[in-house]
């Protein structure tokens, strides 16, 4: 009798090990799954952050960049070249002949611009504003007498000047002075250069 209890208790005991055994497993098998869920979790959330943070930088250097400059048009060459004299007034202007034109010469990237006026009315031309036209030391551009033969068989003597062009197709200041002595502001521009060779094969 005392062999047979002794022999249910021991088999209880093993019993009770054995399920504590299990639920340990058990027990550490759902930690397990749920450390590495967590950690999963934790590999995502910080691959995603990585990612954002990545793309919040790229987006932060595209808004400091500072804006593409605008590409200036190609310096002319050498050479020489007809093109438009675009005036601010219908008081000024290339003689009606020349079809509001004047001839365009570069050289070493230096341009200017000879234009035929429709009258020797204008005594000189200054490159800047008529302010400083009047300061000590302005050089002033003088007149050259150009000859103009009209479509009725007539000829004409009018004021030519050699105008310094800074820009292309864009305004610049040219101050006039007339034959009153008064000085008038006018903003002009130099645009539409055609080689002479293609203005001639024309």
């Amino acid at each position: 009798m005392k062999k047979k209890l002794i022999t249910a208790l021991l088999s209880t005991v093993i019993i009770s090990a054995a399920l504590c055994a299990c639920g340990g497993s058990s027990s550490t098998g759902t930690g397990s799954s749920e450390g590495t869920a967590a950690s999963s979790v934790s590999v995502s959330d910080a691959a995603a952050a990585s990612s954002i943070g990545a793309s919040d930088e790229k987006n932060a250097e595209a808004a400091s960049a500072p804006a593409a400059e605008t590409a200036s048009p190609a310096a002319l060459e050498d050479g020489v070249y007809t093109a438009e004299f675009n005036t601010d007034s219908s008081m000024f202007h290339v003689n009606e002949m020349l079809d509001g034109k004047g001839t365009l010469t570069v050289e070493n990237g230096q341009m200017t611009i000879h234009v035929s006026l429709v009258s020797q009315n204008i005594v000189n031309m200054y490159p800047g504003t008529a302010e400083d036209a009047q300061k000590e030391g302005a050089v002033l551009l003088q007149p050259t007498t150009d000859t103009i033969d009209y479509q009725d068989g007539t000829t004409e003597d009018v004021s030519g000047f050699d105008v310094p062009v800074p820009v292309i197709g864009e305004e610049f200041d040219l101050a006039i002075i007339g034959t009153k002595g008064k000085w008038y502001d006018h903003k002009v521009s130099v645009t539409n250069p055609v080689p002479v060779e293609e203005t001639a094969a024309e």
